[in-house]
């Protein structure tokens, strides 16, 4: 039985946004296609009838995750008010709605050659954003350099804050952080 092209294109985007929010949530090696259907209340065929691989799912669902994120971003929004929302308890806490470069930077070496181009071409979009945000009486290359510092450590303290047993120490890291970089 054929499906109208409006139904195809809304299983396509279930099937993304299930499969981005559990890669953020299990890792993208923690996630096999039987739970990317299950969430998406598909079928196997259809999913690879919409992708064709898991593979090139990935490429897709890393790019969705990135331009997910990329719309919550405010107009008005300040980098302090972006570090303060991005390292807060609530961020860490909720990591299949959040941040695609701290859920899935440690397994990106890994992926295909898609995938990666996706994911770089992420974060220099949100290098980018950052620098835009920044004193524009400072040179160019070094707003893009302290835009490129702060992505490392806002995403390496999310990580670290995700990643210790000790409610504590991950409350500290980000507080820490957070006061280091002003927000």
């Amino acid at each position: 039985m054929r499906i109208s092209k409006e139904k195809a294109a809304e299983n396509r985007d279930r099937i993304l946004k299930a499969a981005s929010r559990l890669m953020r949530e299990r890792g993208i090696s923690g996630v096999g296609v039987d739970a990317l259907t299950e969430a998406a209340g598909m079928t196997h065929g259809s999913l690879y009838s919409q992708f064709g691989s898991k593979e090139r799912l990935v490429e897709e669902a890393v790019a969705d995750a990135i331009a997910s994120k990329g719309r919550e971003l405010r107009e008005d929004a300040t980098v302090d008010d972006y570090v303060s929302e991005y390292l807060s308890a609530e961020h860490r806490d909720d990591p299949g709605s959040g941040c695609p470069f701290a859920a899935l930077c440690c397994e990106m070496r890994q992926q295909s050659k898609g995938a990666r181009e996706r994911f770089t071409a992420g974060v220099k979009g949100m290098v980018g954003w950052l620098s835009s945000r920044m004193d524009k009486g400072t040179k160019l290359k070094r707003r893009d350099d302290q835009a490129l510092a702060t992505l490392s450590s806002l995403v390496g303290a999310l990580v670290l804050a995700r990643a210790v047993n000790d409610p504590k120490l991950s409350d500290d890291i980000l507080r820490a952080a957070r006061n280091g970089l002003g927000g």
